[in-house]
């Protein structure tokens, strides 16, 4: 199962010291707390665990991950304060990176079969959550660290399924280290409360459950928006 690898990982990828951990925010360490679970739960749903990952595999990775961040990255974008704020890095342009990797040359049709099959069916829903932006910080918290074992996983895979180029487990790979560095830092100012805290691990909650949802369709079902 690829040793292991942290298909969506949120804590240990990051490089963090004995001395950083120990120091580690309260929300952050609550979130972790309130998330372990589904974590564990994704490392063995996702496509990405099986033994022998083919690029259908990569593929099918990939248009979970799109259903799941596309409603939230356009609910996302219709805030400007918390995580969101304007002083804070640009989100990553994600869904952009996914459309690239569907597409490339390398792909065939039989690598996209039972993934794009059903691209007019059940189109990703809206998301619907609380507006408050502790609740937000939770699910950002989760959407950053989905990339975190991007980089372990480009090292692992590129060769097995070149020609492909991997760009979304690529994107960034040198920079997401210091990036998850300054989130972490960014909601421990911001979300110090322990109403606030709640409502951070809430968010997180609901991103994961989403995630799951997603993971747990029947195969053949995997991608609901490449149309």
């Amino acid at each position: 199962m690829l040793n292991r690898t942290h298909l969506i990982d949120t804590s240990e990828s990051a490089g963090r010291s004995s001395s950083e951990k120990d120091s580690t925010p309260g929300v952050i360490a609550a979130l972790r707390d309130a998330t372990a679970e589904r974590h564990e739960l994704l490392h063995e749903i996702m496509p990405l665990s099986v033994d022998s990952v083919a690029l259908r595999d990569y593929l099918a990775h990939l248009a979970i991950l799109r259903d799941w961040l596309e409603p939230l990255d356009a609910w996302l974008q219709t805030f400007n304060d918390g995580p969101q704020s304007p002083a804070l890095p640009a989100s990553m342009n994600r869904l952009a990176l996914i459309d690239a990797d569907l597409a490339n040359a390398s792909v065939s049709p039989r690598d996209l079969a039972g993934i794009d099959e059903i691209a007019s069916a059940g189109r990703a829903r809206r998301w619907s959550g609380p507006q408050s932006a502790a609740y937000r910080w939770g699910v950002c918290y989760v959407i950053e660290g989905s990339q975190l074992g991007g980089a372990v996983l480009y090292a692992r895979l590129k060769e097995r399924l070149a020609p492909h180029p991997l760009g979304y487990l690529d994107a960034g790979r040198d920079t997401l280290g210091p990036r998850w560095r300054a989130f972490t830092r960014a909601i421990a100012a911001e979300v110090q409360t322990p109403v606030s805290i709640d409502e951070a691990c809430r968010g997180a909650a609901d991103a994961f459950d989403r995630l799951i949802e997603l993971a747990q369709r029947p195969a053949g079902a995997a991608c609901t928006s490449l149309a």
